[in-house]
């Protein structure tokens, strides 16, 4: 009987012993803990970017990233604040008044000659600042959940994953793997930047690089917008053939108001990932209840399947795109809304209205579709862009918008 006991105990151990690891999923933990007042929105060069940075650190260490920074895990910048917003920021040690942000760098070693580069901001706006939409009058801590601790968790999520999968494979997938948590890019996608000028691998092998800015608002239609994907001949044929979840919205260009502008212009292949803008955008309220964990899993699952797909693709062809925001009209007053950046229907569709502002006074309301603004038809965000491009402050104009199945013709003044 002793015999048979220790039999089915050693049993038990081996197949134990055999079972697949699986990453452990801290989504939701590692929002809560970036999202923290504690951490007093992470504005670059503060106390609470500190803890945030800290806390990433020992998360790759935790995960067994190797470090690949210039120190250890970090690759500090020091930089002058611009005085001009057009001019280009000044990267230096030797200037009064400077601020020090540190990107934060882990790297998956499998030997091989591409490296795909997973990326994603971890600064926010601390109190607000230059950058905050928030118009209450007491200073408010900006935690920024969605804008970026979402994108962090799910790069945390995604290291975790492919670090399991490069141990059980024993280091045969064909690209190696680096994680990067980029300082400074509400200031203007410094931290990016400034790798991209003084990168800790070859840049030369760098074969594409993915982006996570805002992915933690996914919509109940499962919107989910990919931009980028015109920087290579392989991207849209591998995101359609691994979506079976998503409603996708599809930019080719390379350029845009995140990191993987940085890379896209150094010649690399991106994608961004972004689940759209929302009341709460640059505001207080964007806080870690407010989030859709369960869409966050599954743009992680689907990213970690597109890797896994393009692995076997070499290094990946680039390919210029049109820079749109060079087509983008320039204007002197806004209605005041948030637009909904994932709509492809007709017209402009309003995510948010604030308070006092032109919309808000109209009786203009979230989820209304403008459809007309002064003489022009307004048929997509563009065309919004090109009608609001004539009026100057003071002005007023007719604005037709659709209110479900009403239609409704106010005045909005400028």
């Amino acid at each position: 009987m002793k015999k048979l006991m220790f039999l089915f105990v050693l049993i038990g151990f081996l197949s134990c012993k055999n079972e697949p690891k699986v990453a452990e999923n801290r989504i939701k933990e590692d929002v809560a803990f970036l999202a923290d007042d504690k951490l007093e929105g992470r504005q670059t060069g503060t106390q609470g970017e500190t803890l945030a940075a800290e806390y990433i650190v020992e998360r790759f260490k935790a995960i067994g990233l190797q470090p690949k920074g210039t120190e250890e895990y970090l690759q500090s910048f020091s930089f002058k604040p611009k005085t001009d917003p057009h001019s280009e920021v000044v990267f230096t040690t030797n200037a009064d008044s400077t601020i020090t942000g540190n990107n934060i760098i882990g790297f998956i070693d499998n030997n091989a000659n591409t490296t795909i580069v997973i990326g994603a901001h971890y600064d926010h706006l601390g109190f607000g600042g230059e950058g905050s939409l928030y118009r209450g009058k007491d200073k408010a801590v900006h935690n920024g959940a969605d804008d970026n601790a979402s994108g962090v968790a799910v790069l945390l999520n995604l290291a975790s994953r492919l670090k399991i999968k490069n141990d059980q494979s024993k280091g045969k997938d064909k690209n190696n793997y680096l994680f990067m948590s980029f300082s400074g890019e509400e200031m203007g996608l410094l931290g990016s930047n400034y790798f991209s000028k003084n990168p800790t691998i070859e840049a030369e092998s760098i074969n594409y690089m993915i982006n996570m800015d805002m992915v933690g608002r996914m919509k109940a239609d499962s919107t989910l917008a990919v931009y980028g994907t015109g920087t290579s001949p392989m991207f849209k044929q591998t995101l359609k053939s691994n979506n079976d979840k998503f409603k996708l919205v599809e930019n080719e260009s390379g350029v845009g108001p995140s990191d993987h502008t940085s890379f896209y212009l150094i010649d690399i292949p991106v994608l961004h990932f972004f689940t759209g803008q929302h009341e709460d955008y640059h505001k207080p309220g964007d806080d870690s209840e407010k989030l859709n964990y369960v869409g966050m899993n599954l743009i992680s699952d689907y990213i970690y399947n597109i890797i896994n797909d393009l692995d076997d693709n070499g290094e990946l062809a680039f390919r210029k795109t049109k820079n749109e925001s060079d087509e983008t009209p320039r204007f002197k007053v806004g209605l005041g809304v948030v637009p909904d950046y994932l709509y492809d229907g007709k017209g402009m569709r309003i995510d948010g209205t604030r308070e006092d502002t032109p919309a808000f006074n109209a009786g203009i309301q979230k989820g209304d579709v403008v459809l007309k603004l002064g003489d022009s038809t307004i048929t997509d965000m563009m065309s919004y862009m090109r009608a609001l491009s004539v009026f100057d402050k003071g002005d007023e104009a007719d604005i037709t918008v659709k209110r479900g199945e009403e239609i409704v013709e106010t005045k909005v003044k400028f």
